[in-house]
């Protein structure tokens, strides 16, 4: 409890330096913040200096003018005007991707607001080549007609670890949702993400399986290490020879629950993206030429008319994803604490016991904050991890009062 309670106190300690810094900082800022004012400045940068053709350009747009300034839309055209340095001259580069534009709206900049604009929807169409770049944006300022221009910024070749990134995990995961998309009825978006999910989780069956199992073994024997750490309590020497001889008696390596779940990541990862950005047109370059000719926006987005799944879902589907979430948590944790309500809870369980409560909060909260497609996936995913998990317990524990009861006729023949 003693640890617990320095936990806490370092906390609170963090707690009151970062608020104290914070305070001091917005300080900071509210001077700057009347300086820039007052200079009536129009500030349009970008993000960086320097991208890789795989990132998305974003500009940095701060009004500091007494002046509400409109960017009118021009969907499906780019926002604003793209230049590129090309045989000594600046070359104005055009994208009119095929966008949805029933929704579009102009964007109304107040004095002091900022914003961030990113070019998701045309970034490679003009920023798929190497070279020099610049962006501007004209428009009337106190009755005048002003050009704004950003800085210079260059874009590069992405890094080896991004080619290999994308050539092995991102492109082949992806023009799997588009063929599973072209072959559904329809062309059903929801369908194919549940489809392709299934097929990918079941494809990682096997290390995810012996993941779970390590994990299950590791909890069935979290009584005993906790019982050796209050016995030789001091004997750090001890203490660890007894901790791996249980490891391994349980046949249980710490290190066997870590490395399953890191060959799947790329993977989980990867379709997490696809599915993300699954329909923006200007992704089209990354499809075999299998699918060149299949149009994105023949996809249907809406599933079974309830969810539109290009634009997020607030309520209904967080609390599904949430509450499948707590219960993967609670069947992965469930019998560790099983029989030990008089005991006093250690450190590791009262953390395991918040977490089981936290994680399904922060997941929840993560899914209304993102397009529906996303909580479709990690819905259908969680809920295949749970299943999985239920055969896990069974077998993992079946076999542990298997092991109990031989062990008990062992001792009685002898």
């Amino acid at each position: 409890m003693e640890k617990f309670n320095n936990i806490i106190k370092n906390v609170l300690i963090f707690l009151v330096v970062f608020l104290a810094i914070n305070y001091f900082m917005q300080s900071c800022q509210d001077n700057d913040k009347e300086l820039l004012l007052n200079s009536g400045n129009f500030i349009f940068t970008t993000t960086k200096t320097e991208y890789s053709r795989t990132k998305i350009v974003t500009l940095n747009i701060e009004n500091y003018t007494s002046e509400t300034i409109t960017i009118p839309s021009e969907c499906p055209s780019e926002p604003f005007n793209v230049y590129r340095y090309e045989q000594n001259e600046w070359i104005q580069k055009i994208s009119t991707p095929a966008l949805n534009c029933e929704n579009a709206l102009d964007i109304e900049i107040a004095p002091e607001q900022k914003l961030q604009i990113p070019y998701s929807n045309w970034n490679n169409a003009l920023f798929g080549e190497m070279g020099r770049f610049r962006i501007e944006f004209t428009t009337t300022l106190n009755g005048e007609e002003k050009t704004f221009q950003s800085n210079e910024f260059t874009v590069k070749k992405e890094g080896i670890f991004s080619q290999l990134w994308r050539g092995i995990f991102y492109r082949p995961i992806y023009n799997g949702l588009i063929f599973f998309t072209k072959v559904m009825p329809g062309h059903n978006l929801g369908l194919a993400i549940i489809l392709l999910t299934i097929i990918i989780r079941t494809i990682l069956l096997i290390p995810s399986h012996k993941a779970q199992k390590a994990q299950r073994r590791m909890q069935n024997i979290q009584p005993r290490l906790e019982e050796i750490k209050r016995k030789y309590k001091g004997d750090q020497q001890k203490i660890a020879m007894e901790t791996m001889a249980i490891w391994k008696e349980a046949k249980v390596n710490p290190i066997g629950s870590c490395l399953p779940i890191l060959l799947q990541l790329p993977f989980l990862i990867a379709l997490f993206y696809a599915i993300k950005g699954g329909i923006n047109p200007d992704n089209s370059h990354l499809l075999y030429t299998t699918y060149e000719n299949f149009r994105l926006s023949d996809i249907n987005i809406n599933f079974f008319n309830l969810l539109d799944l290009t634009k997020q879902n607030t309520l209904v589907l967080p609390l599904i994803v949430g509450g499948l979430q707590f219960a993967q948590l609670k069947l992965t944790t469930y019998k560790s604490n099983k029989g030990k309500k008089d005991q006093p809870k250690n450190e590791m369980a009262m953390a395991t016991n918040m977490m089981t409560y936290f994680m399904p909060v922060m997941i929840a909260v993560f899914t209304a904050s993102l397009p529906s497609g996303v909580g479709i996936y990690w819905g259908t995913s969680t809920l295949y991890a749970v299943v999985q998990q239920l055969f896990v317990n069974k077998s993992v524990d079946g076999g542990s009062k298997n092991n109990k009861n031989s062990d008990v006729k062992v001792k009685v023949i002898s």
